[in-house]
């Protein structure tokens, strides 16, 4: 019997695109890369290094706290810890965490030798003073949630949504077939279907601009003890609401655990996975009008669709984006579910979970990367619309119903139900039917010259944006 291989005393491959375990660092590397200056590692540590150092610049403004004021140069000195922070330098910290076994801690090790034998080593014990590790680490990754929305995610929505935008003006007058449980039903525009994605889009994108992410700065179980018996004259909660408010996209929440509740974090996956989720029935929905044929891919040369079937053009970018916005909507569940449950005062397992947010971040901006990629390489093809509109004059049986029940007639609805329910209906029977009615020649000469493409209500100033002409 053949033994099983065992991989244990294989050698560790390097690191490269193709040796990654995760597509994101490896087959999407490329769109996933920017992420990597929020949340990588070096990012984590960079951020956790500008909280120590801003910290430290903070205590020396305050004579009540008992620290010597720091000179001008000396002040730039300690943020040039921070803004000339390293690839050499995280990997310093990664040595001292070795021995520590403690992340933060090792930063607190690493800046207090960064400033020896300088004009700084007297204050060298104020590095990190009466501060617990959560209130180091949750100041941190609200800056970098904060400027990854602000620089990565809302662009590339804004993106999104201007080209939606593009696409319903565009397309504001092409009438379309709608389909309500998959059967025809009242005609629309191209256009103002693709709008519908965009208002739905742009009123998250607004709360998402909007949104603040509260975090803690209060010692180690949020009371500020250590900091009141060290320091009884200052004003500890202003003091960290002040500090806090020194970065931007985040606040102080004075009260709170030893860890901050998390609650903003779920709102703002919640926000994240709504956007994701309306992309997802966008993605759907072009991917059922190209299976159609009312929208057309562009052949790229030198593509292949099918390794079989030579002619196949496949919807792959949409494809592709819905399922990365699941993967990323999963992730952002998990932890709107997670992160605001804490046992007692403080459990850990939230800092392995935080350490996922950038794989949830990566799979949304793939999927919108894929999405435009799709955007760009369709066309609509109006003469398919309009065909498969002009098959379908029973659509226009609500017209009919509804302007007879205006006339008085009765049993409008009934009547147009027995013309049409399960029956093949043509332009021309349901004009005989039109005209065989005891209503006046107006309302004949209202619905006679009707036809599917024309029954498009007020769908192109929808898709427009125009102005609504009757005030509300």
């Amino acid at each position: 019997m053949r033994s099983s291989r065992s991989y244990s005393n294989k050698a560790v491959m390097p690191l490269d695109s193709l040796t990654a375990i995760s597509s994101i660092d490896g087959r999407y590397r490329a769109v996933a890369a920017p992420l990597a200056e929020y949340f990588s590692e070096y990012a984590l540590i960079r951020a956790r290094v500008r909280v120590e150092c801003e910290y430290l610049v903070a205590l020396s403004e305050t004579p009540e706290v008992g620290m010597r004021a720091l000179t001008d140069e000396e002040k730039v000195l300690v943020r040039r810890l921070a803004a000339d922070f390293s690839l050499a330098d995280a990997r310093a910290v990664k040595e001292y965490e070795k021995t520590t076994n403690h992340d933060v801690k090792a930063v607190e090790y690493f800046l207090k030798s960064k400033i020896a034998n300088t004009s700084l080593q007297d204050v060298h014990e104020w590095i990190h003073f009466a501060l617990t590790s959560e209130d180091v680490n949750s100041v941190a990754y609200g800056i970098l949630l904060s400027h990854a929305l602000r620089e990565i995610i809302l662009p590339s929505l804004d993106g999104i949504s201007a080209t939606l935008d593009q696409a319903a003006r565009e397309h504001a007058d092409f009438a379309m077939l709608a389909r309500t449980h998959g059967q025809s039903a009242s005609p629309t525009t191209f256009g103002k279907e693709i709008r519908v994605f965009e208002r739905r889009l742009a009123r998250q994108m607004d709360e998402l601009r909007t949104s603040t992410i509260l975090v803690k700065f209060g010692g180690a179980t949020g009371n500020w003890n250590a900091h009141t018996i060290a320091a009884p004259n200052v004003d500890w909660r202003a003091f960290a609401a002040l500090f806090v408010n020194r970065f931007e996209g985040i606040a102080l929440n004075d009260c709170t655990t030893q860890i901050e509740p998390h609650d903003t974090y779920a709102e703002l996956f919640d926000n994240l996975r709504r956007i994701n989720t309306i992309l997802i029935d966008f993605s759907q929905d072009m991917w059922r009008y190209i299976s159609d044929g009312w929208i057309t891919q562009k052949p790229k040369e030198g593509e292949i669709g099918s390794s079989a079937m030579p002619h196949k053009i496949n919807p792959i970018d949409f494809e592709n984006a819905e399922g990365n916005f699941g993967l990323a909507n999963a992730l952002f569940e998990h932890f709107s579910r997670k992160l605001p449950i804490s046992r007692l005062q403080r459990d850990l397992s939230d800092s392995t979970v935080e350490r996922a947010f950038g794989t949830a971040f990566a799979h949304s901006l793939i999927g919108y990367a894929s999405l435009m990629k799709g955007m760009g390489k369709i066309s609509v093809n109006a003469s398919a619309m309009q065909e498969a509109l002009a098959a379908h004059p029973e659509v226009l049986a609500e017209a009919v119903q509804t302007v007879l029940r205006a006339e008085g007639v009765a049993g409008a609805y009934e009547q147009l139900k027995e013309l049409t329910r399960g029956k093949e209906l043509t332009l021309e029977s349901l004009r005989a039917f039109i005209g065989s009615l005891a209503i006046s020649d107006d309302t004949k000469q209202r619905l006679l010259p009707l036809t599917p493409e024309t029954y498009i209500g007020l769908a192109p100033q929808i898709a427009r944006k125009d102005s609504r002409s009757v005030e509300i």
